[in-house]
């Protein structure tokens, strides 16, 4: 990736543009201070040769005083660089995020991207940019300064100090190439091994984990060889600029001595040309060993611009706001998923009326929750039409759709937070007593006094310490509590029994009957306990809705 223009950066990314203006202002200080510390030292160290005590005082009075001036910029660059930092990032990781929900990208690469991809910035808003704006002043404010004092000696720094950004350059196009491959590598490790650790359970079920664990180690070896290609290119640029610099220094020294043992140059005007050239050639030397570091946080910031910029959900840019409700028709739909070539589901062509039950059947992985997801916006619609009410619901506003569905997944995920908390999972603002309702109507009262602190104890993640049949439980008294504040018309329920012992079985069945009273739902059914609730069957096979009749003999047909 070539390094982006600064300016592009900065007018996608406004905190970013504050911060470069404020460091600017400090660079620019900085500058100006280390030509008056230069003087200042230059003239103590002048007087000390000639023995002049008094003046040798207020010189070294002077450079404390600088000293102390750029130590302070120095901690406000810090300071500032730090709360950039925080801004950028924040900034940066919202909006991928909300680019990733938009555009249901890849949870494992969305996710590195987002923590050890955005964390690669530090090194180049807190190592670059300050770098960047000092080599953008210091050499214009140094050689001026120095033309003044010594026009052969300003003349020489002219020639030689591009000579620095011109082997930067060309080290930096061999960086820039192996950052990308190593940040590459990096992406791909992290998005595998977060992918392989949410499927480790269903791995281990097919004898397939130790597979899985040999290609993390094998993308772990690549990342640390990207790693290790690019610490060498980089030592060898920073070899190449410290020579470049020394050698520049180098021949400004040889002529100012020949200088002063002519006498056509004043001892303090030398020792004053011999501290600031170093600093002349300082900036740009730093600026290149900072790109290197800079690279893999830049190549991030690309990604991130890629992920942000993508073609979002169709859905998210809808404008239309009013949420009409009524029948649902599926119009010859085909459902697919990224990253795969053949659809999860087609030939969708059937309705829902108003307060109707439909139950889908049919094998496992045969594309029953792809429908669901397909309603949801989880899955892309190839090809056809989902609409409600006559509205094609690609036209409506993708959150207000949302609002009016309650869905239950097969495994509600549980957060490490209060029941409470958890049953309010997306509506924070609701009244303790609709909780209390809520979870009253999902049974969740039947275990909730066992545990210690009752509907505020703090669960594990995913719901540690619970049964299966409790944490489904949790998820209805949610879809109860959305109902309560949203009326949501329409119900998705995805085998919300399966594996389920039998008095759970019984008592979740029970309370999702009395969730769907007088509402349209969708359920994923394998078992009969919530089949005798269903007014239509849709069987579905081979990834197609093969079949679809009314519930006379439901249980005959499912059998």
């Amino acid at each position: 990736m070539a390094m982006r223009p600064l300016d592009r950066v900065t007018r996608r990314l406004s905190s970013l543009r504050r911060y470069v203006v404020a460091t600017g202002l400090i660079a620019g200080g900085q500058a100006v201070l280390i030509v008056v510390q230069a003087a200042f030292l230059s003239s103590a160290l002048a007087h000390a040769v000639m023995h002049s005590a008094s003046n040798l005082a207020g010189a070294l009075a002077g450079f404390s005083i600088a000293i102390c001036a750029r130590a302070l910029l120095s901690w406000g660059q810090r300071t500032t660089a730090d709360r950039g930092i925080a801004h950028v990032k924040t900034q940066v990781r919202g909006e991928i995020l909300e680019a990733a929900v938009a555009q249901r990208g890849k949870a494992g690469e969305t996710v590195t991207l987002a923590t050890k991809g955005v964390d690669g910035l530090d090194a180049y808003i807190n190592g670059y940019l300050p770098q960047l704006c000092l080599a953008a002043t210091m050499p214009i404010i140094g050689l001026a300064v120095v033309f003044a004092v010594d026009v052969s000696s300003g003349v020489i720094i002219a020639l030689t100090l591009p000579l620095i950004p011109i082997f930067g350059i060309l080290i930096g196009l061999q960086t820039k190439t192996r950052m990308n491959r190593q940040w590459r590598k990096l992406s791909m490790l992290g998005g595998h091994f977060l992918d392989m650790i949410a499927g480790l359970t269903t791995l281990r079920a097919h004898g397939r984990a130790r597979d899985k664990a040999t290609d993390v180690r094998a993308a772990a070896h690549g990342y640390r060889r990207a790693t290790m290609s690019t610490l060498r290119v980089a030592f060898m640029s920073a070899l190449a600029l410290e020579l470049v610099a020394t050698v520049g220094v180098a021949l400004v020294a040889v002529p100012i001595g020949l200088q002063l043992v002519d006498g056509a140059i004043a001892i303090q005007a030398a020792f004053f040309l011999l501290l600031l050239a170093p600093e002349i050639y300082a900036p740009l030397r730093a600026v290149g060993t900072q790109y290197h570091a800079a690279q893999e946080g830049l190549t991030a910031l690309h990604d991130a611009f890629e992920v942000i910029d993508g073609k979002p959900n169709p859905r998210a840019k809808a404008a239309r706001r009013d949420v009409p409700f009524g029948t649902v028709n599926f119009e010859q739909v085909v459902v697919g998923y990224e990253g795969r070539a053949t659809p999860a589901l087609e030939g969708v062509d059937a309705a829902i009326e108003p307060g109707s039950t439909v139950a889908l059947v049919g094998p496992s992985g045969a594309g029953k929750t792809s429908l669901l997801n397909a309603l949801l916006g989880f899955a892309q619609l190839r090809d056809g039409t989902i609409s409600c009410a006559g509205c094609n619901i690609d036209t409506i506003d993708h959150d207000e759709w949302l609002r009016r569905i309650a869905w239950i997944p097969q495994r509600p995920h549980l957060f490490a937070m209060s029941v409470a908390d958890n049953i309010a999972l997306g509506q924070p603002d609701a009244e303790r007593t609709e909780i209390l309702a809520a979870a009253r109507d999902a049974y969740v009262n039947e275990f909730i006094d066992d545990l210690p602190a009752a509907m505020d104890t703090r669960l594990g993640e995913e719901g540690y310490g619970l049964s299966a049949g409790q944490r489904r439980r949790i998820g209805l008294a949610r879809a109860f509590l959305r109902i309560r504040r949203h009326d949501c018309p329409l119900v998705l329920l995805d085998e919300p029994t399966a594996g389920l012992d039998a008095h759970s079985e019984k008592v979740v069945a029970e309370a999702t009957r009395r969730l769907l009273d007088d509402r349209t739902a969708i359920l994923v059914a394998h078992r009969p306990a919530l089949l005798d609730r269903a007014t239509q069957v849709w069987r579905i096979a081979d990834n197609r809705l093969i079949d679809v009749r009314q519930n006379a003999s439901l249980r005959a047909s499912h059998a």
